[in-house]
């Protein structure tokens, strides 16, 4: 039964995809956006959603908490559309003159330095382009990422990612941690969304609530002393995206492995308060 369902939403997500490419980009967000504004609050996440965000922001009433929900399901929408275009955005026929960077100098010295980094982020906006931004920078780069459920459509969008977005991407897990330590001692700098719940890690604040969060990073603070760089991205319009690189994190020989997750999660909330419509709510972050 599950097949079935996932083969029916590969063929729709396949038809829309068509649609997308006749009308364009512009038609293709603003249809997207709708449609996921529509349709978006039915699907079983709902409750998830509503839960993180009362964990998040309590002191909310029900009618901001709806603004901010009825927003992400467009935002949600448009990255969608989006990815049909991914091709365009990589060749820089779209993104040269609708992506905006923030603090390009950061990158010139990743590659000046020539060692690697690991950068960090969360699930915003439309997140691929990050990855996409630094591999085009020139930095060796590799992607960790999560597969989708649905298998009709996974290998679809790793042939995307592959292809158009970061050339190195790596599955989570164990193998994929050891693959990244492998590239890692290789040069290969790393790009990793420090939001999304794990199976392995520890529980640290978030929002004010335990979460259990990846020590990843942590652990190569520790074992490489390397460089961490948080980037943020945000649309500012219709169009434009804002990509901002942050100066690299500094942490003291003695912070260990909790404090500097709490640290790093720290950052991440304070990047959801910035514009909480453009982060993915959906995620079961707090269970």
């Amino acid at each position: 039964m599950k097949n079935i369902k996932y083969f029916l939403q590969f063929i729709c997500i396949i038809f829309l995809f068509g649609i997308f490419k006749i009308i364009g980009l512009k038609f293709s967000r603003f249809l997207s956006g709708n449609i996921m504004t529509l349709f978006g609050p039915m699907f079983r996440s709902k409750r998830i959603i509503f839960s993180n965000l009362s964990k998040a922001f309590p002191n909310l009433d029900e009618k901001e908490r709806k603004k901010i929900l009825k927003k992400m399901w467009f935002n949600y929408g448009q990255i969608f559309s989006e990815y049909m275009f991914i091709k365009d955005f990589r060749l820089n026929q779209i993104g040269k003159k609708n992506i905006m960077i923030e603090n390009q100098n950061i990158l010139e010295e990743v590659k000046k330095d020539s060692k690697p980094v690991i950068f960090i982020s969360g699930h915003f906006n439309n997140f691929e382009l990050l990855a996409m931004q630094i591999e085009k920078s020139g930095i060796d780069l590799a992607a960790l990422y999560r597969p989708l459920n649905n298998k009709f459509l996974n290998p679809l969008m790793e042939n995307i990612r592959k292809k158009y977005i970061c050339r190195k991407q790596i599955k989570k897990g164990i193998s994929g941690t050891k693959e990244l330590l492998i590239n890692f001692k290789r040069g290969t700098s790393i790009a990793l969304m420090i939001d999304q719940r794990v199976s392995q890690g520890i529980r640290s604040n978030l929002f004010g609530e335990k979460a259990l969060t990846t020590t990843i990073p942590a652990q190569f603070i520790k074992k490489f002393d390397t460089k961490i760089i948080p980037v943020y991205i945000e649309r500012k319009d219709v169009e434009g995206f804002r990509i901002t690189f942050h100066q690299p994190l500094e942490f003291s020989k003695e912070a260990n492995i909790q404090l500097i997750t709490a640290k790093l999660n720290e950052l991440l909330e304070n990047m959801i308060k910035k514009n909480p419509d453009q982060w993915i709510w959906s995620h079961n972050r707090w269970k």
